[in-house]
């Protein structure tokens, strides 16, 4: 790659965070940050496959907290990781930042195998203040007293469970040496909902309250030199005049947590002297700083934030999207398939509803969410509260349509088990991005799903070829009393242009022969039947002609269709976008011995490791489940016959 963006004189010096505490002063950190930021939006925007707006908005926090604790010795740990891209260019990676989310290249996320400085690997949300807790623990029993421990963590990220647990946890702990920093800039991707986003905002918009806390601040500076007792005294002073002027108890303080703030976030000379003081105070604190996601880039700033929270390549100097112009007509994204049909069976069924946990934008609710206000419902990043939440809503009989990406809903595997399952509820999961999701790495591919929900009783799980059959099964799904229904797509655009096909019911369990043949039979699930259908367009060229089914169901299988496919091939090959352990070709190994068949069988999809960043094309071709991949495979099986055929003629 030709780079067209060069570091600035500042950070171009700034190899290590060592650099960056002995060769600036803090007048000098305000031209670090600005050197920072435009460094980001330079190569973001060449690049694009990244993630930006949260970057540009810590830019300030970022140079301020290596500036004055000692990583990696102390503890940083970043929630989600959206933000970490100036971390991890003061961190040594600079020169390589370019390859960013690229096959090969560095983790658009921190990475414990990749920096000493990456403490912690994220990519789900709100585990940061956990995991440094349980750091800060570790340390003090290994006498490692002086060690700092830093979690970052966004206002939205704090409105899971997880996040609570963790505070609830830390605050038992006294005399754990933790800092947590809320990142108060009202959004995750989309606006942060619930009540926690209207207390946050009823602090920093309290102007008697942060008049005196600033006065009372400086107070506090002067007055804590005369020893332990006037600390104490002032303290006290502090949580009375919060709990006064903000007519209720901070909630922070409530946990055992002394709470400091609001500061600006962008003020990187004050954040300095804010952290400076908040080392030598013992036990968990929180600072609570205001920032804005994009912030320092006009046109991030002035934009709608949900649009810049992952724009692609862009043209730096007018905030100009580049768009892929498609040849003829494009096939929409499976997402928007499902927030178009998720309206149009909504307007015939009252019974629906739509539940997302922060990703309205991201999955397409936010179509019935505009429509049906009353009966769509963002309920901030809380996988497992949307399930239970979802089977209540199915208890008095509504038909909740609860859409989690793949990756997310493992966090809420129990809701499902025993909430939704146990009691049979019609709570319809819509699993967006199942399988490979490219450049987001190893933390978002959907891998599991297909096999962490068959071994659910009572749950059907589906996952769609196209287009049409999205929005068959979504309309089957809703049909009076299917019990706990798992319907399961991909991210990326499917194959239909002319998608808006009437509605079909599809019978639970009813597979389909796409392609009639001979000698090898290969059975797809979901989007990959389409990979199979240009392998077998190549084969025929070869004079190869296998049969294609296209199963719909992993579970209940379509035991007809298996028995027809045992009784007529002993050559099979499974195609899965999924983990192989436990997945859809181990259902179908299952039926097979079971039934006492036997077939040579091959299974194509995920194998049994992590898989990390690179585009979906690659990865599906990293794991053997690509077109040429199924070409090979069936290439492969045909000659293990001939060969057993001939050695069989040969006595």
């Amino acid at each position: 790659m030709t780079k067209s963006y060069q570091p600035g004189e500042h950070i171009a010096k700034i190899n290590v965070p060592q650099d960056l505490r002995t060769l600036f002063s803090p007048s000098d950190l305000p031209m670090v940050s600005d050197e920072l930021r435009q460094y980001i939006v330079d190569v973001i925007s060449e690049i694009g496959n990244s993630h930006f707006g949260a970057s540009l908005g810590v830019v300030e926090l970022t140079v301020a907290l290596h500036y004055v604790f000692n990583t990696p010795e102390d503890q940083l740990v970043w929630d989600v990781g959206h933000q970490a891209y100036g971390h991890k260019i003061l961190t040594g990676r600079r020169e390589v930042f370019h390859t960013n989310r690229l096959k090969g290249g560095i983790s658009g996320f921190p990475k414990r195998s990749e920096s000493e400085y990456d403490t912690f690997g994220v990519g789900h949300s709100s585990t940061s203040i956990s995991a440094a807790l349980g750091m800060a623990v570790a340390n003090r029993y290994q006498g490692h007293k002086d060690r700092q421990h830093i979690a970052v963590i966004g206002d939205g990220a704090m409105t899971a469970g997880l996040a609570f647990e963790g505070l609830n946890h830390a605050g038992f702990e006294k005399d754990a040496n933790l800092l947590v920093i809320l990142n108060d800039n009202c959004m995750s991707i989309d606006p942060n909902v619930g009540a926690l986003k209207e207390y946050l905002t009823d602090i920093t918009t309290s102007h008697t309250y942060n008049k005196v806390k600033d006065e009372v601040w400086n107070w506090l500076g002067v007055i804590s030199k005369f020893g332990p007792d006037a600390q104490k005294i002032a303290s006290k002073v502090s949580q009375a005049l919060k709990g006064t002027l903000l007519k209720q108890s901070n909630f922070f303080e409530s946990l055992n947590f002394r709470y400091f703030g609001p500061v600006d976030g962008h003020d990187v000379e004050g954040l300095v002297k804010v952290l400076e003081d908040l080392k030598d105070i013992p036990g968990p604190k929180i600072l609570h700083c205001l920032t804005k996601k994009g912030a320092g880039y006009k046109f991030s700033e002035e934009g709608n934030p949900t649009k810049w929270h992952a724009p692609g390549v862009f043209n730096k100097d007018t905030g100009e999207i580049v768009k892929v112009v498609p040849i003829g007509p494009e096939a929409p994204k499976y997402q928007d398939v499902f927030g178009h049909s998720i309206v149009e069976l909504a307007e015939r069924n009252p019974k629906i509803m739509g539940v997302t946990p922060a990703m309205p934008s991201g999955c397409s609710l936010n179509i019935m969410m505009k429509a049906m206000p009353d009966r769509a419902f963002d309920v901030g990043i809380a996988e497992q509260h949307a399930v239970t939440f979802s089977a209540g809503l199915a208890t008095q009989g509504m038909v909740p349509f609860c859409n989690i990406y793949s990756s997310f809903m493992q966090r809420a595997f129990d809701q499902v088990l025993h909430d939704v399952a146990l009691q049979n509820l019609n709570v319809v999961f819509c699993l967006d991005r199942g399988g490979l999701v490219g450049a987001d790495g190893a933390t978002h591919h959907g891998a599991y799903d297909l096999a962490y929900m068959r071994c659910i009783p009572n749950m059907v799980v589906a996952a769609p070829m196209n287009e049409q059959e999205l929005r068959n099964l979504m309309y089957t799904a809703q049909l009076e009393n299917k019990g706990p229904f798992t319907i399961r797509y991909p991210r990326g655009n499917g194959v239909m242009t002319d998608w808006k096909t009437p509605f079909e019911e599809i019978p639970v369990g009813q597979g389909r022969l796409v392609s009639p043949g001979e000698e090898v039979a290969i059975l797809t699930i979901g989007h990959p039947g389409n990979f199979a259908q240009k392998a077998i367009q190549t084969l025929k060229n070869q004079g190869i002609n296998p049969a294609h089914y296209d199963m719909r169901f992993v579970k209940p299988l379509d035991e007809m269709l298996l028995h027809e496919v045992f009784g007529k091939f002993d050559k099979v090959i499974t195609v899965e976008d999924g983990c192989l352990m436990g997945g859809f070709g181990s259902a179908v190994l299952e039926f097979m011995s079971d039934r006492g068949y036997k077939a040579d069988i091959i299974r194509l999809g995920i194998p049994d490791e992590y898989i990390h960043h690179g585009t979906q094309e690659e990865l599906w071709a990293d794991c053997g489940m690509d077109a040429n991949a199924i070409q090979d495979a069936v290439n492969k099986i045909l000659l293990v016959k001939n060969t057993k055929t001939a050695a069989y003629q040969a006595g």
